[in-house]
């Protein structure tokens, strides 16, 4: 029988205008003491609007939701279509108030289930020499993709 696991929200998105907030629950508060220490966090959270059969089952899309792009499985794309709904995005941490995690850069729609932070570290999660397919867009200070 393969086995089952139980994730809890740690938190919440809420947009507010233009802020993007992530909103941490009380019993979690212990949790955040040094993070503010940090610039930059990697946020894991569940893509829950797709939380059903279908959408767990597909295993192939055209990236970016383009059809000009090939025909990829998901685990080569960020598509929120997935076997396991987790979503992962490097954010900046503008500043801590309280249970209120205030970032930008995040792509997580509002009142998405927040189900992990972890601290971005430059030493280790920058990989200058990473490839990847000449579909998507160049990164900043990078040439065009062949």
């Amino acid at each position: 029988m393969t086995p089952t696991y139980l994730l809890k929200p740690i938190g919440w998105v809420r947009r507010a205008g233009e802020h993007q907030v992530i909103e941490v629950e009380p019993a979690y508060l212990p949790a955040l003491l040094g993070l503010e220490d940090y610039s930059h966090l990697w946020i894991i959270y569940w893509f829950h609007e797709h939380d059903n059969p279908q959408d767990r089952s597909l295993l192939q899309v055209h990236p970016c939701r383009n059809p000009a792009n090939p025909l990829t499985g998901v685990f080569g794309t960020r598509a929120p279509v997935r076997p396991n709904l987790l979503g992962l995005c490097a954010v900046r941490l503008e500043r801590l108030e309280g249970l209120r995690l205030i970032v930008s850069g995040l792509d997580a729609r509002d009142g998405t289930p927040v189900v992990d932070l972890k601290p971005y570290f430059p030493s280790s999660d920058a990989i200058p020499e990473a490839t990847a397919p000449s579909f998507l867009p160049p990164a900043a200070g990078e040439g065009t993709r062949t």
